[in-house]
């Protein structure tokens, strides 16, 4: 009865590589949309400057990092949190909640609504973490994918929705 072997769950690389690369587009296209949409503009202007902010998956990542400076711009700061003051911390339970999120199965106020998301920090600024979030997403998913990321698609004027859009994608892909 004492010899039994031990199994550990295995890892889930193709999860984690697609969370990674997904989590670094993100980062950059939040980054884009601070700088051409009046939107995500105005939701980090309430925010404090030298503001920084990780969403990510617990207990290991992977994570995405984006911070305010004194001067107002947005910057993608990459995935480590190490050697990093984060103001608010978003987390996942587990890899696996977060790639639901991310693989738009399942929307992030559906997610938070079901216990799977812990935040640390200010309530106020991861209300507005996911506002910005959700813009993102409706700036990069087509609509039928788009509907299912978010609570409700916004009814956005054809500029937002095209010109913006297309601006988002270029400045995030050239990192600007």
């Amino acid at each position: 009865m004492t010899d039994f072997m031990e199994i550990s769950p295995g890892r889930h690389h193709r999860k984690r590589l697609y969370l990674s690369c997904m989590l670094w587009f993100f980062g950059r296209a939040v980054q884009a949309a601070a700088r051409v949409d009046d939107g995500v503009k105005s939701e980090f202007a309430a925010m404090p400057d030298n503001f920084t902010f990780c969403l990510g998956a617990f207990p290991s990542g992977p994570y995405m990092v984006v911070g305010k400076d004194s001067l107002g711009r947005v910057r993608h700061l990459g995935s480590s949190i190490a050697d990093r003051t984060i103001h608010l911390h978003m987390m996942f339970k587990n890899p696996a909640l977060l790639f639901r999120v991310f693989s738009f199965q399942e929307s992030t106020p559906v997610a938070n609504a079901r216990n799977r998301l812990y935040v640390h920090g200010d309530v106020p600024q991861a209300c507005a973490v996911v506002r910005i979030m959700d813009m993102v997403q409706v700036f990069l998913l087509p609509k039928f994918l788009a509907k299912r990321a978010v609570k409700r698609y916004p009814a956005w004027p054809l500029k937002r929705r095209t010109l913006v859009r297309a601006q988002v994608y270029v400045r995030a892909f050239a990192g600007l």
